[in-house]
């Protein structure tokens, strides 16, 4: 419908009543235009699922992430794979439970989630309990809210954004394993347009089979034919690179891996090449001996080949060095980090070095409690130092931002975990780190990156570790 400007005119002076219809009119269509126009906040729901998605945030702020660079950013890991009965997931206690139970004595996670913030509509009740003997409670990763939550926490702490891990062997398990990754994928991209992030997709091969890589194929262009996954021009959110949207791939070249190289190298080809869905700037995640073709690495010159075919690397490194001998994390620096900076610059490609705050999966597999200690961030910040200061890196990949399973997360978690048949960890070791201190650390560190604040070894202190954030 046109308005041409006379005869708008005219119905306004000439007709008082048709005044008052025309203006109500225009007043109901563009409610309807802000409603078509706005993200939706709920729970995604299959319907919603392919509606066109415009930003809420203001990605010309002052305080917004600049999403058409990995230049100068920290981007987390993101699992997001915490699911809870009657979370509208049909999946049970996934990432939760243990021997199909989750209760003291059986679960995977070895830190507890500060649940202090979550409504009563987010907060899922166990039979563990804390030291009051209060009902501990845990968050599922479907849920929109709590997804918006994790995402208002980066803006506040100053931390760009994420990588949305997706297991295509997981998706490919049956309709509520896809449903489940489809919609907390959507969730992120909800939440950091609301809150100017950047997000993008990771492919974790983990768990897939031989002959399997053309189902990560199909599923890249479901993500694309659905729900406009990289191509969507409404969707600033989404992390470009180079012009292109950013697609990370990891798992290639480790040696306990089902499918092939060659597999690899089709699935890379597309992303980059395919007339339809291709145009992608593909980040690889490989093994830290990938360069020399050693250690953790396949002994195969075809991941030279990959390597080349893509535009970053970064080579894993959680677990390959401790926190207990300084000298540990030296040697990596001088043997990984550096000479994997140079073999980048050397080729044209980018490098994405992967820090982690400590692990522990003493409740996942067995392990003692607490195998590489976090010494109060003093570990994590060592490597941020070392990353820029020796290997001169310009972008940073943090493990991870919700992985309780291993205790590698920096999200906020209790200081007062459940007591019982099983034990956790807490963020503070005796020099009263908050809950929220790895946000608020990480958050340093990008101030770091950026050069807002001069690099050094030694962790700032936090002069009111009680005051929060201090991003609005």
């Amino acid at each position: 419908m046109q308005l041409h400007k006379k005869g708008y005119n005219a119905i306004l002076t000439e007709a008082p009543m048709n005044k008052y219809i025309w203006l109500l009119l225009v007043f109901v269509l563009a409610e309807l235009y802000i409603a078509r126009m706005t993200v939706c906040l709920s729970a995604i729901t299959p319907q919603t699922k392919t509606a066109t998605l415009v930003p809420k945030g203001n990605f010309d702020g002052v305080d917004s992430v600049d999403t058409t660079t990995l230049t100068g950013k920290i981007m987390c890991g993101y699992q997001g794979w915490f699911t809870c009965p009657a979370d509208g997931a049909n999946m049970g206690w996934t990432h939760w439970e243990k021997n199909d139970v989750f209760a003291p004595g059986n679960c995977t996670v070895d830190f507890w989630p500060d649940m202090t913030e979550a409504d009563a509509d987010e907060k899922f009740a166990t039979p563990f309990r804390h030291p009051d003997n209060s009902i501990a409670y845990v968050f599922s990763s479907y849920k929109a809210k709590t997804v918006l939550r994790h995402f208002k926490w980066m803006q506040e702490y100053g931390i760009d954004g994420v990588f949305v891990q997706r297991f295509v062997a997981d998706t490919m398990a049956g309709p509520a394993h896809l449903n489940r990754g489809d919609t907390v994928l959507l969730n992120c991209r909800q939440a950091a347009n609301k809150y100017t992030r950047a997000y993008a997709l990771m492919y974790d091969l983990s768990g897939l089979g031989v002959d399997k890589m053309s189902e990560v194929i199909d599923d890249f262009k479901h993500l694309v034919d659905d729900f406009g996954i990289t191509k969507d021009s409404y969707d600033r959110a989404y992390l470009h690179h180079n012009g292109k949207p950013v697609v990370a791939v990891w798992g290639i070249g480790f040696r306990d891996r089902l499918y092939t190289l060659d597999e690899c190298m089709t699935l890379v080809d597309f992303l980059k090449n395919d007339t339809v869905y291709g145009g992608c700037t593909v980040m690889l995640g490989l093994p830290s001996g990938w360069r020399m073709l050693s250690d953790d690495c396949l002994n195969d010159p075809k991941i030279h080949t990959i390597a080349l075919m893509a535009d970053i690397i970064s080579p894993w490194s959680v677990g390959r060095f401790g926190s207990n001998n300084p000298s540990e994390l030296d040697n990596y620096v001088s043997s990984v980090w550096v000479p994997d900076k140079l073999w980048c610059n050397a080729h044209g490609k980018d490098y994405l070095p992967v820090v982690f705050p400590g692990f522990s999966w003493h409740n996942l597999q067995g392990w003692g409690l607490n195998h590489i200690p976090r010494h109060g961030g003093q570990f994590l910040w060592r490597q941020y130092y070392k990353a820029l200061h020796y290997a001169d890196a310009d972008m940073i990949y943090q493990a991870m931002f919700d992985e309780i399973d291993e205790g590698t997360q920096i999200f906020k978690c209790t200081n007062a975990p459940p007591v019982g048949a099983s034990h956790f960890l807490k963020y503070d070791e005796g020099n009263g780190e908050q809950p929220d201190h790895y946000l608020w650390l990480v958050g340093e560190a990008g101030k770091m990156l950026r050069g807002e604040i001069p690099q050094t070894e030694t962790m700032p202190d936090r002069l009111d570790p009680a005051a929060g954030p201090k991003k609005n």
